[in-house]
């Protein structure tokens, strides 16, 4: 395990992370807001427009070793449930440094998290186009699953 950031590391990233979350904004169609969290989080919510599911917000938090990120997927499925958790089991082998996952009130999040050390621009890239991609190609599917008498 990597060793933990010092204050002054976490400074640093937190800026890096800043600058590229307000390019972000000015530069990509898909951001539409982003916002930070309480006074002294080190603590992100990124507002993405999309087209499968209208809009959706990540959260982005800054640890002293690992970037975490989450965004809210769906309410728990209250149809065909094993049909929908069994589609979005089989979504997390295609996915790089994400997975599905079952959160409170069995709500499905997708979420993941990077050591610290990796993160850059590069990486901060991949991480917000895998979270749009993912969200594009599986949210209506795994609605119909979850919801199929809403689709009828």
């Amino acid at each position: 395990m990597d060793a933990p950031f010092s204050p002054a590391e976490l400074d640093a990233l937190e800026a890096e992370i800043g600058t590229w979350l307000t390019d972000q904004l000015e530069h990509n169609p898909v951001v539409a807001a982003v916002e930070r969290g309480e006074p002294g989080e080190r603590r992100w919510y990124v507002r993405l427009r999309g087209e499968e599911k209208d809009v959706y917000s990540v959260w982005y938090t800054l640890g002293q070793r690992t970037l975490r990120y989450e965004t809210y997927f769906m309410p728990a499925p209250v149809e065909n449930r094993e049909g929908c958790y069994r589609y979005l089991l089989a979504r997390n082998a295609e996915l790089y440094g994400m997975a599905f996952g079952i959160g409170a009130e069995e709500a499905v999040f997708l979420s993941g998290q990077l050591g610290n050390g990796a993160v850059d621009r590069a990486e901060l890239d991949r991480v917000l186009g895998t979270f749009y991609a993912t969200v594009e190609r599986c949210f209506r599917p795994a609605m119909r699953l979850g919801y199929s008498s809403a689709f009828t």
